[in-house]
């Protein structure tokens, strides 16, 4: 596109990293404070789903052999999926059937690295790269449904230390702003939104500017609609009110266009992404896209150059992989949201994490739905058929199991909480097992276990049945005894807490995990993008004015689509 796209530069953050300064001129302020109010949302949305679900279906789609393979696998750059300076990022924990979900965090680049981006305009080239989109991913795990929450680029919050090995780079933990942790690697991005959400992250995919015109051409372009006409003269988005199908930069225009949509700040941008993302979905599951072999080895080739990803999606069969579980889950349940924020109390142009954030970061850890079905209630994960016993999964007890009073436990404390043991051994006497039941020395446990001698199998299930754990913790052990170690998933309390191991989780109310925070499914198409109708834009010698406005007064101006 002619002129500058939006970006940040970094300047130093104060915390031993850098952050990006804020934007100079009209380009940043209008739409600053508006979105500092109600929170902001990430960019490019109608990208990283896409490019998965793509790379894997092509592949198994075509299936032409070596040549294809190869040249996909070299297009694939990777990156370490962790740079903090201590720690991981985290460990999914199986559900009760032993199936896991997948995070993923989605990471757009406003890097100028190559000559393409650098040809798109904004920041100096090689100038080095800021977060411009941090979107978590949630799979849950058995499949049925996902969740896409967006992380502002603006926000404050405690980062972590990084070393960047590739650039021989680090930083020191400190308050600063999220997006500037890109500078030290993806897996220093990672690190932060780990340590902000306590959501694991499984994987990351990063994508730069031209990943999103690649990706848009390669689907034959991706219908919008407009509800007014609309020009921002900051990302040179013009649309005449109406539909249109966007390709390559209008697409780019479109989905980091930020003063011409809602109040002009973040939300109203935010708003835009979903439609192009739900759009380039449909698109994606319509019947001719991936039916047409050439649009098919098109978009393989533009999805996989598009992305650098952790080693453990460095390979075209590893994409097959994701790109199956995601087209397991249907549009209307594919849910995308922001986390909560409010204003920095230190800078008006600045988030911070608000009140009501760690309840949706809960419901996503704990695997929970935040879609609906038709009656308004969350739906409920699927059981997939019931399996034969294994020495993993212990038979059910029988009829005449023994008698609680004749089963003693031998309880020891691994959670890092004082008097855990005592607590719960003072809970399975209470609740009828044996008056011998007593408490061993302290270990150290991440997960909660019941442990079995041979023979114990039913009488492990029914101390764990009694506490709430789940069957999957049951396990064979060495010792003599029935053994409950309680690790660090269980700190308070003497029943099990839902969705902690496998234990079954209360479904969500979406309502509450998303209080504040506004959300929409990838099949609703029914409404045009709203314009804004606001203030939020300016042209040279005629001041502020509305992007109607600065439409009907650009007439020199080339639309961005018919």
């Amino acid at each position: 596109m002619g002129g500058q796209a939006e970006t940040v530069e970094p300047v130093a953050d104060g915390g031993g990293g850098k952050a990006p300064r804020q934007r100079s001129g009209d380009e940043g302020r209008a739409g600053a404070r508006r979105a500092a109010k109600r929170g902001r949302k990430g960019r490019r949305r109608g990208l990283k789903i896409v490019a998965w679900s793509v790379a894997g279906l092509v592949v198994v789609t075509v299936g032409t052999g070596g040549y294809l393979y190869m040249r996909y696998n070299g297009n694939i750059k990777s990156a370490p999926l962790f740079a903090g300076e201590s720690g991981d990022a985290g460990h999914e924990v199986p559900d009760e059937f032993g199936r896991t979900p997948i995070n993923v965090l989605v990471i757009g680049s406003d890097g100028r690295d190559n000559p393409e981006d650098c040809e798109i305009g904004g920041s100096e080239c090689g100038a080095g790269a800021n977060a411009d989109v941090q979107l978590l991913l949630h799979v849950s795990a058995d499949r049925s449904n996902a969740t896409v929450m967006s992380i502002p680029r603006d926000l404050m919050t405690n980062l972590p230390g990084c070393v960047d090995k590739e650039h021989k780079t680090s930083s020191k933990a400190g308050r600063g702003q999220i997006n500037s942790t890109l500078q030290y690697g993806p897996g220093c991005t990672v690190a932060a939104v780990h340590q902000l959400t306590d959501i694991p992250i499984d994987h990351f995919i990063k994508v730069d500017f031209v990943g999103v015109i690649k990706m848009s051409d390669a689907v034959g372009g991706v219908p919008v609609c407009v509800s007014d006409d609309v020009y921002d003269p900051y990302s040179h988005l013009k649309l005449a009110k109406g539909s249109h199908t966007l390709k390559g930069m209008a697409a780019l225009q479109f989905v980091r266009t930020r003063h011409g949509f809602g109040d002009g700040g973040d939300l109203g941008r935010a708003s835009a992404q979903h439609a192009f993302l739900g759009s380039m979905i449909r698109q994606l599951k319509s019947a001719g896209t991936l039916t047409d072999p050439g649009k098919v080895l098109s978009l393989a080739d533009a999805a996989t150059k598009a992305l650098t990803v952790d080693p453990g999606l460095d390979g075209i069969t590893k994409l097959v992989g994701l790109a199956d579980d995601l087209n397991k889950v249907p549009p209307s349940r594919v849910t995308f949201t922001t986390m909560q924020t409010e204003a920095d109390p230190r800078d008006e142009n600045r988030l911070v994490a608000g009140p009501d954030a760690k309840k949706l970061f809960t419901t996503i850890k704990n695997d929970q739905s935040l879609s609906a079905d038709p009656n308004g209630a969350a739906t409920a994960p699927s059981s997939p058929p019931p399996a034969a016993p294994s020495s993993s999964a212990p038979a059910a007890p029988p009829a005449d199991a023994t008698p609680r009073k004749n089963i003693a436990v031998l309880v020891r404390n691994g959670s890092g909480a004082a008097h855990r043991a005592t607590a719960l051994a003072d809970a399975l006497k209470s609740a009828g097992f044996s008056r011998e039941t007593s408490t061993g020395k302290d270990t150290a446990a991440d997960r909660t276990a019941v442990r079995y001698p041979a023979g114990k199998a039913a009488e492990a299930k029914q101390v764990a049945a009694a506490l709430g754990v789940p069957e999957t913790a049951v396990e064979a052990g060495a010792g003599g005894s029935i053994e409950l170690v309680i690790g660090a998933d269980w700190t308070q309390g003497t029943s099990y807490p839902a969705g902690a191991n496998g234990a079954p989780a209360a479904p969500a109310d979406p309502a509450a995990a998303l209080k504040g925070a506004d959300a929409v499914t990838a099949d609703n198409d029914g409404n045009c993008t709203q314009v804004s109708h606001e203030k939020t834009v300016s042209l040279p010698g005629l001041g502020s004015m509305t992007p109607v406005q600065a439409f009907a007064r650009s007439k020199d101006v080339p639309v961005s689509a018919p």
